[in-house]
């Protein structure tokens, strides 16, 4: 198991055998210890990332903890009845989470202390269930509809149209979409997917199961190879002129390998991806949608702290607007 890595943080919830009293518009939850002094709890926050630390290629969880991070700084400052406050990040592939077998990743804290898990990029439904129904929880990148959690994610949907809407208004009418196969995808790629075949049914243009990668069940899985063939082989034998991309890792990794095969980009077919992170170098900056990463980290953040305070508070879905990042990747399609 990953090492944790503490900095402040902040949250709180309702405890038993605790004092409550209102500070003008906050509360302030006090408990008492042996010696009869009376002190604010302490708020541990563990946020649990969905990939091994390692793999870090692309990777946008370092923006969502810096912002988690200024965030727990900010409330521990302004709200001081929220007591100490600390963060404990773990790296850990949804594969090798088994709250079942591991308490210590939903153990309470000491001393009247509370405790709230922080979820980036999707896990298990059933783990993150089992952990919700001990401890508050919340969920970054991901929902979880049936449990009822809150969560903080961006608005893949409208991101991914206006990639599709740019690419139709440079004279594109068969483009196709791309993803890869994840052992957990979680919601992220059927959104983007939904934006994409919104956007292209709203332009009288044709939905072409053909020109869609890893996304329904009835089709193969394939590899990122096995992508960039069947990318390739739709380019040169089905005039597919640009490919939507769920994200800018895989959009780099077809910019590749279309150039690999003697394709340029955007000169023989234009792509997009989503993200906003930067490109490889040697590789043009992908047309895409910058993530607000650190917004959402403290979005998060904040959402957890308020519902911990308000337990009973209706389920909260925050939606995060991206912002265009204008690339190199787009370009009129070429005459055939």
């Amino acid at each position: 198991m990953a090492s944790a890595i503490q900095t402040a943080s902040s949250e709180h919830t309702s405890l038993p055998g605790t004092a409550v009293k209102k500070v003008g518009r906050a509360w302030r939850r006090t408990t008492t210890v042996p010696d009869g002094r009376a002190v604010t709890p302490k708020l541990t926050i563990d946020v649990l990332v969905g990939i091994p630390k390692e793999t870090s290629v692309f990777a946008t969880y370092p923006l969502i903890i810096r912002g988690i991070r200024k965030r727990a700084e900010i409330e521990t400052r302004e709200r001081p009845e929220l007591g100490e406050i600390k963060v404990a990040v773990q790296f850990l592939a949804p594969s090798a989470f088994h709250p079942e077998i591991d308490g210590l990743r939903v153990r309470r804290c000491k001393n009247g202390g509370k405790r709230g898990t922080l979820f980036i990029y999707p896990y298990e439904e059933s783990a993150v269930e089992m952990v919700s129904q001990r401890i508050m929880t919340v969920s970054v990148l991901e929902s979880y509809s049936r449990l009822g959690i809150d969560f903080v994610d961006t608005d893949d949907a409208t991101a991914v149209s206006t990639l599709v809407g740019m690419l139709h208004a440079s004279g594109h009418t068969r483009i196709g979409f791309v993803s890869w196969n994840y052992p957990i995808a979680g919601h992220w790629v059927s959104r983007r997917f939904g934006g994409y075949a919104e956007a292209i049914t709203t332009r009288g243009l044709a939905l072409q199961r053909d020109w869609v990668i890893n996304v329904f069940d009835d089709r193969p899985r394939l590899s990122p190879d096995e992508v960039l063939a069947e990318a390739v082989r739709n380019v040169r034998e089905n005039k597919v002129t640009a490919w939507v991309c769920a994200a800018d890792h895989q959009a780099y990794h077809l910019i590749r390998g279309l150039k690999a095969a003697g394709l340029r980009v955007p000169e023989d077919c234009s792509v997009t991806g989503f993200d906003g992170v930067e490109p490889p170098a040697g590789l043009p900056r992908a047309t895409s949608m910058r993530v607000p990463h650190e917004h959402i980290g403290s979005s998060a953040l904040t959402r957890m702290v308020n519902r911990i305070i308000y337990p009973s508070s209706p389920q909260r879905k925050i939606l995060v607007e991206s912002q265009l990042v204008p690339g190199e990747t787009i370009s009129t399609p070429p005459q055939t």
